[in-house]
């Protein structure tokens, strides 16, 4: 797989135009709308009966939580995961791209980034509960991820490698004058709170169709290779978009695809700016505009594969 990190914007618009009319692009198929309302930055979760899936807070609740027995749904909002906030972030700050794991003695972990109070950046936490979908106790007095020199941390998604260590992927939001955005690894202790050793980090906004932003992981395991999804330019943008990449460790180097795998093109204008992915047991769902407005990012869904160990949707 070739990289397109020299690629500039104008290679990049002619490669989603030529994509747009592409069989790729009818290969992709409708994707399906599993909830028409606010349902930002969707993290899905494989349980017993069903599935359930969390999101940025909206004014569903601070976490909200869906539940559905099957990918295709029906889905509905069934409440709000998160019972309070941590005593370190800001009131009112709200609650952003949540990630539930399972741990090894039963109980469940619900990572979540917040504005650290009083006018602090994003940093990272935890909750805990003894069900998939809560409610979650916060965690700790202090944040487990805020370093001063990432300009905010958000975007957090737990990873179990085949061998049972854990790790935590989020995005550095990067600063004005500084480093653009990147998106790390950091290895966990067994109770998913305990960061262990140096983080590395697996790629940067370093394309000029990413506008300085990658964000949104989601890291994928096949037999050779691992991929890391992640979602780049301003999520306000039709620009946004899905991309991959792929690496023969989890420790890198991660190489970029030769093109975006979700953009709006693609999907035939029926997604406007689709993002936040996260591939769950053959389907990957994103989010993105609903009604051609602003203001509510709906769920959608497609089927997705691994053939060549590499991504195809429908």
């Amino acid at each position: 797989m070739r990289s397109f990190r020299r690629a500039g914007g104008a290679f990049a618009a002619a490669a989603l135009l030529l994509l747009s009319h592409s069989p790729l692009a009818s290969a992709a198929g409708a994707p399906q709308l599993l909830l028409r309302q606010d349902f930002p930055d969707p993290d899905i979760f494989k349980t017993g009966s069903g599935y359930l899936a969390f999101s940025t807070g909206t004014g569903s609740g601070k976490v909200p939580v869906a539940g559905s027995p099957a990918p295709e749904g029906p889905w509905r909002v069934v409440g709000d995961a998160l019972a309070a906030g941590p005593k370190w972030a800001k009131p009112g700050g709200g609650f952003w791209a949540p990630d539930v794991t399972a741990l090894a003695d039963g109980t469940f972990l619900l990572y979540f980034a917040a504005p650290l109070a009083p006018k602090g950046p994003m940093c990272l936490g935890t909750a805990t509960a003894t069900k998939p979908t809560g409610p979650y106790q916060p965690v700790g007095d202090r944040p487990l991820v805020c370093r001063p020199e990432d300009g905010g941390d958000i975007d957090p998604q737990a990873f179990v490698d085949s061998d049972g260590t854990r790790y935590l992927l989020y995005k550095s939001d990067g600063v004005a004058v500084g480093p653009p955005a990147a998106i790390w690894s950091q290895k966990l202790g067994p109770d998913g709170r305990t960061l262990t050793g140096p983080r590395t980090e697996l790629l940067r906004a370093d394309l000029n169709a990413e506008k300085k932003v990658v964000e949104a992981p989601s890291m994928v395991k096949t037999p050779s290779r691992y991929l890391l999804f992640y979602s780049a330019d301003t999520f306000q943008s039709s620009g946004y978009h899905t991309s991959y990449a792929s690496a023969p460790t989890l420790a890198g180097p991660f190489v970029k695809a030769d093109a975006p795998l979700l953009f709006t093109e693609l999907l035939g204008g029926r997604v406007d700016g689709p993002g936040g992915a996260d591939v769950v047991d053959g389907s990957i769902y994103f989010h993105g505009w609903l009604d051609g407005r602003r203001q509510a990012r709906g769920l959608y869904r497609l089927p997705i594969t691994f053939p060549d160990d590499l991504p195809r949707l429908g």
